[in-house]
């Protein structure tokens, strides 16, 4: 008897019952499952080339008439009287103004960048409580669709703004007023860009419909 006991003390603790490793391993991979994002099928599907490139032509449709407010931001009269200057452009809370106008209007832009982008459908790791979620469709569409209508809207109707009709003569004139105008013409195309871009996006997320250039 004595032989038996200091046989099975010399063999060392009893081995791990493979049965609790195996129910670690089921943990950690349900654990994984339920953080992971559940994903559609159609999710992941590559955009048409001709949406991409009119995604990044939205951004660029803002950035000229966003300098141009920067610029009166930092002191630069472009054309504009002076008496102009002093009732829009002259103090600290107007040329805050300006500059918050401006990054706000080109952030707005860069979030089309999202409709052909991964970031458009998974929410991005690194943001805190919502990361790697998977975006509902609609949660982009809904917005981007009301989006687009008021900038059609409300650009519409920009080329008038430099006729005779609404002559102002406190503003830019002349090569001024022709620089001015090539700024802000583009914003006639933030609108119908970000309709087209919304519409592939509906098209690869909510139907089967292939992809193609």
């Amino acid at each position: 008897m004595s032989s038996r006991s200091d046989s099975s003390t010399r063999a060392g603790p009893r081995p791990t019952d493979h049965r609790d490793n195996d129910a670690k391993v089921d943990r950690v991979i349900s654990q994984s499952i339920k953080a992971a994002p559940e994903l559609s099928s159609r999710d992941g599907r590559m955009p048409p080339r001709w949406a991409v490139r009119a995604a990044h032509l939205t951004a660029l449709a803002t950035l000229p008439s966003c300098l141009w407010r920067l610029a009166m931001a930092a002191g630069f009269s472009l054309g504009y009287h002076p008496a102009w200057i002093s009732a829009n452009a002259s103090d600290l809370a107007d040329r805050t103004y300006l500059v918050a106008l401006s990054l706000l209007t080109e952030a707005a832009a860069l979030l089309t960048l999202g409709l052909v982008q991964r970031w458009g459908e998974v929410v991005p790791n690194w943001l805190p409580l919502i990361g790697a979620r998977r975006i509902p469709p609609l949660a982009a569409i809904v917005p981007a669709t009301l989006g687009a209508v008021v900038l059609i809207v409300a650009w519409t109707g920009v080329p008038i703004m430099y006729t005779d009709l609404f002559h102002n003569p406190l503003e830019p004139q002349g090569g001024w007023k022709i620089l001015m105008a090539t700024c802000y013409l583009p914003l006639m195309l933030w609108g119908p860009l970000l309709a087209a871009v919304t519409w592939a996006y509906y098209r690869r997320r909510c139907t089967d419909h292939t992809a193609s250039s």
